[in-house]
């Protein structure tokens, strides 16, 4: 039997009608059969103190908590979020921040990929580009291509926020092709380490 990947998605939006959320939800029907996941939700973990993270108490807030145990029981993270500013969206950069703190981060050296949906041209690409020096520090594995930016959102779904377009969907079954492809090359390092490193 294939072996089960297990990803966590993480949308960057909170709102009801985002494109983002209706585009993981897409990808989530499209996972083959050796893929599932666990979507995440980062709407009640609470701004960053270090007051509230470990060794200040013994215990992090309970979203927190979860949100890490749930990425610590997975072999990828799937992002899929808009643009802000030119940026990665604050509260999924919070959330990510909470998830990076100790050597016991559940995002160290894990692959991941992020897509983006925007209704403007550009694609959310400088969100991509924000999130690099991000996976650098947390030495996490990023796949870079085929890249998923979908401008012009609002023409791509449907009234019911399903994704219509169809050369979206290929481009996202040859992502998830390449994401599993990744996650096992990734997975065969760590238990096959290069004798001369």
């Amino acid at each position: 039997m294939a072996h089960i990947i297990q990803l966590a998605g993480i949308s960057g939006s909170l709102r009801k009608g985002s494109f983002n959320t209706a585009l993981l939800h897409a990808v989530h029907r499209m996972l083959p059969d050796h893929m599932k996941m666990n979507i995440l939700s980062i709407a009640d973990i609470p701004l960053y103190n270090a007051d509230l993270d470990w060794p200040a108490v013994a215990e992090r807030p309970a979203p927190v908590a979860r949100f890490r145990e749930d990425l610590a029981n997975t072999d990828a993270v799937l992002i899929v979020s808009p643009e802000y500013n030119y940026s990665i969206p604050g509260g999924l950069k919070n959330a990510i921040d909470w998830a990076s703190r100790g050597e016991d981060s559940p995002l160290l050296g894990k692959p991941v990929a992020v897509m983006g949906a925007t209704q403007g041209l550009w694609g959310t690409v400088r969100m991509h580009l924000a999130f690099h020096p991000v996976f650098q520090f947390l030495n996490m594995k990023p796949l870079f291509r085929p890249e998923i930016l979908v401008a012009k959102a609002k023409d791509k779904f449907d009234a019911e926020l399903r994704l219509s377009d169809e050369p979206t969907i290929q481009l996202i079954q040859k992502h998830l092709k390449a994401f599993s492809d990744h996650i096992l090359h990734s997975q065969m390092q760590v238990s096959f380490p290069n004798p001369q490193a």
